[in-house]
């Protein structure tokens, strides 16, 4: 890794240090703060980040809105080239980069992989930006008049990543925002940068001009001064919706345009015609993929009527999954990313049968040899789950799978539509008449009829609703283009030299 450099960590074993990057160089940051970023399946510490200085951020948003200048004036087709070499460095390096994130995150390679596959989709699109920033244009809207629209870049844009998709989701956000011609400072995820970094290396090798593209690390002091600083236009966020909701509030009171993917609690409902064999798989993919470390992990079963039956079959699917570190072949369920992390999603386990749940599966302390010290929860099942319990009404983020009872298709729409989040849902049938019902009656931004994870293709926009959500337009597709642009309405008259004109004092154009 050309970003990070050798330092000693207090057991005097020599780990890397992860570097900044400000106006196109790799710098090493001046901070006395650094966080451990550890491999949570074994406790090895793999680099140390820097909690980056306020004079850091202040230079990283100086080089920004310096590159600004010529990077707007860039015409849209070296644009769209940059990206096009990068998807293909992407491609080139996607092996690495997965070793990588499943060492610092836990996932599975294979895993690993379809979260740095996802964020390629996006890559990918941002080449096509020449067909997705055009304007519009009425011809003699009045005698002699034209209006029309120009998309225009904003300036300097930021994003603030999670770390459960230190691939996809900076990918989500840095090319399209530069795509559009803005220039960007990312705040990666501390507890696991190293992958990202690597991102953001090819990314420089693939042409993106110094300053267009600027790293800070660091934790709550760089949040807020990405929220302050004057000179940020824009900001996009995924993460827990305590933070979302306090970057959003502190971002737009400083005048900022801000986007915030924000936590959930998906529900899958399951109809007694749904093909058998297909949604059991799905379910048990869906909840306990990635840990559960997933905002669109399918957390809540809602079994209808005659299915309710099917929750022995459940647990037996979920047990055929295997527990391991990630880069173990034939892992099904990775670590889950720190010691807190763990801690939290037992404690929320106990909670479950103290309010009275039915522990169908314990997914506590699995057994996994060689790997004593990891973060392991295995996949764990609840039925008989009611709205007021603990495991129910909070967002676990763990391989924890609650299975709710009940009699009809609209008892289930009436009870997703009272949960306060609406990031995604699904229902899986062999009826169109029922999913129909389903698509038109619930209220929840994505929807899925016999798919379990609605991520749209970059071709459409991730639109996740109600408290799942705030700011009005989502990450990729075509509401991103507009979240990165400002829409300038030109209105023009070119006059004839030899026509006769008279002095108008009413604002008609005719």
């Amino acid at each position: 890794m050309t970003q990070a450099t050798r330092s000693t960590a207090p057991s005097g074993t020599a780990v890397p240090t992860i570097k900044l990057l400000i106006n196109g160089e790799f710098v090493e940051s001046q901070t006395t703060q650094w966080r451990d970023v550890v491999n949570p399946a074994t406790q090895q510490v793999l680099a140390r980040v820097p909690l980056a200085t306020p004079e850091e951020l202040a230079a990283a948003v100086a080089a920004a809105k310096a590159a600004f200048r010529t990077w707007r004036k860039t015409p849209i087709g070296a644009r769209a080239r940059i990206f096009l070499k990068y998807q293909q460095l992407i491609r080139e390096n996607m092996s690495e980069v997965a070793a990588l994130l499943t060492a610092e995150q836990g996932k599975t390679l294979p895993d690993a992989e379809g979260d740095i596959f996802r964020g390629l989709e996006v890559v990918e699109h941002a080449a096509n930006i020449g067909s997705l920033q055009m304007g519009e244009l009425a011809n003699n809207v009045a005698n002699g008049v034209d209006t029309y629209t120009l998309q225009q870049p904003l300036g300097v844009c930021a994003g603030i990543t999670p770390f459960n998709f230190p691939a996809m989701i900076p990918l989500w956000m840095f090319p399209m925002a530069i795509a559009t011609g803005n220039t960007f400072v990312l705040k990666p995820s501390e507890q696991d940068p190293m992958s990202t970094m690597r991102l953001v290396e090819l990314a420089v090798e693939a042409g993106i001009p110094a300053g267009v593209l600027n790293v800070v690390h660091g934790a709550e002091d760089v949040v807020n001064g990405l929220c302050d600083h004057p000179d940020i236009r824009a900001i996009s966020f995924v993460g827990s919706t305590r933070v979302g909701t306090h970057v959003y509030n502190r971002a737009s009171l400083a005048g900022k345009r801000v986007q915030c993917m924000m936590g959930a609690k998906n529900h899958v409902v399951v109809l007694p015609d749904a093909p058998k064999e297909q949604t059991l798989n799905a379910l048990v993919g869906a909840g306990f993929g990635a840990a559960g470390q997933r905002c669109m992990a399918s957390s809540v079963v809602v079994l209808v009527g005659e299915a309710r039956a099917w929750v022995d079959e459940i647990a037996e699917r979920a047990k055929t999954l295997k527990v391991g570190a990630g880069h173990e072949p034939g892992v099904d369920v990775g670590p889950v990313i720190s010691c807190a992390a763990r801690a939290r999603i037992e404690s929320l386990i106990a909670t479950g049968l103290e309010d009275g749940a039915r522990l169908v599966l314990d997914g506590r302390n699995p057994p996994v040899p060689g790997y004593d010290n990891g973060n392991f929860v295995g996949p764990t099942l609840f039925a008989g789950v009611k709205p007021g319990m603990r495991i129910y009404d909070q967002e676990i983020f763990g391989p924890v799978l609650c299975v709710v009872e009940v009699d009809t298709l609209d008892d289930a729409i009436a009870l997703i539509n009272a949960n306060p989040n609406g990031n995604g849902t699904g229902l899986f049938t062999r009826s169109g008449g029922a999913a129909r019902h389903f698509q038109e009656e619930i209220d929840v931004g994505q929807v899925g009829i016999n798919v379990p994870i609605p991520v749209p293709v970059p071709l459409f926009s991730f639109t996740g609703s109600r408290g799942s959500k705030l700011g009005d337009l989502g990450p990729y597709g075509k509401q991103v283009v507009l979240f990165y642009t400002q829409t300038k309405t030109v209105t023009a008259r070119w006059f004839d030299e030899d026509a006769v004109s008279t002095v108008n004092t009413t604002i008609s154009l005719r």
